[in-house]
């Protein structure tokens, strides 16, 4: 019996002793869950975004077999990089329609939005008639472009004239 009783107290002690450490893990542990499951998602993300680039390497290099591209073309130095291309398109597609602006501004920023879509054209290798083209027929083949641009993976957001987006 005298066994019992002290194993029976031991255990109490132990008891009362651990109950403010379980009481504070119980407390923290919706912290530390939330802290793991953040670390483990951007674990998941940079790892899927790895695979996708990967994969998409092994599709251009493929493609450029198959139709006997030579890829060593885009490593040019004095070739900006897509992302800067893609980024410029996105501030200048805004302009675009010029309300409220001087004609010579419109007809600047939409040299500067051709002139990048032809950049952007070249670097994914699509054929596009900008130069040859004029009035509707130019603003027609801006949008073929785009099209084409969108399904290569350089998304633009759609255009909205500016005095649509003071109001908003």
């Amino acid at each position: 019996m005298e066994v019992g009783r002290a194993l029976l107290v031991t255990l109490m002690v132990a008891a009362v002793v651990c109950l403010p450490m379980l009481i504070a893990l119980l407390i923290c542990a919706d912290e530390l869950v939330d802290r793991f499951a953040f670390r483990w998602a951007q674990w998941r993300n940079r790892h899927r975004e790895r695979r996708i680039i990967a994969r998409l390497d092994r599709a251009v290099e493929a493609d450029a077999l198959t139709r006997n591209i030579d890829l060593s073309r885009l490593d040019r130095p004095d070739r900006q990089p897509l992302e800067k291309l893609a980024t410029e398109l996105r501030q200048l597609r805004g302009h675009r329609f010029g309300y409220g602006r001087a004609t010579a501004w419109h007809e600047a920023a939409l040299a500067s939005y051709d002139g990048r879509l032809r950049l952007a054209c070249a670097a994914l290798g699509i054929t596009q008639h900008l130069d040859e083209l004029t009035g509707a027929d130019r603003e027609i083949e801006r949008v073929r472009v785009e099209g084409l641009l969108h399904r290569a993976g350089l998304i633009l957001p759609a255009a909205r004239p500016e005095h649509r987006q003071r109001h908003r």
